[in-house]
């Protein structure tokens, strides 16, 4: 199963915080989550997401890139 979260708007912290919140409440069924972070202006949540710096988070295992470039999907386990 996949969930989507829009983090259009946020800062870089609040987006942090709110997408590692998002993944600890995530049911065991979760197995991945399509960030919708936008491309248009400026590339800072976009660049934050496909860090593997900045979501701490031990159920995280990978990360996808799609077509769409204002999205990443976030694979959790």
């Amino acid at each position: 199963m996949e969930i989507t979260v829009d983090i259009h708007g946020m800062t870089e912290y609040d987006a942090i915080k709110h997408l590692e919140d998002v993944i600890k409440r995530a049911e065991s069924g979760v197995e991945a989550i399509r960030v919708i972070h936008g491309y248009n202006k400026g590339d800072t949540l976009r660049e934050m997401v496909r860090d593997p710096n900045k979501i701490r988070s031990r159920r995280i295992v990978g990360r996808r890139y799609t077509m769409n470039q204002g999205e990443t999907i976030i694979e959790i386990e």
